[in-house]
């Protein structure tokens, strides 16, 4: 599985699970509704800062929002 899609489903799943909108997550991290919707669909990439603060409005770690994350081949990337 593509490591978006994985840390997505991750992501939705800690959302939910806390009871949180996209659009109240994505306040409590200064992000905006939108990005938070594509990170959950696995359309964008995440920047490390940004999984930090998504862990901390979330409560978790980091690594709880990247769990079943697996290395890539090249292909994935485009490459």
């Amino acid at each position: 599985m593509d490591p978006r899609q994985r840390f997505g489903q991750n992501l939705r799943a800690r959302r939910v699970g806390g009871g949180f909108s996209q659009e109240t997550l994505a306040a409590k991290c200064g992000l905006h509704r939108n990005y938070v919707g594509a990170l959950e669909r696995g359309e964008r990439n995440v920047a490390l800062l940004n999984i930090c603060r998504l862990a901390q409005a979330l409560n978790c770690q980091p690594a709880d929002l990247l769990g079943g994350v697996e290395g890539v081949e090249a292909k994935t990337l485009g490459e």
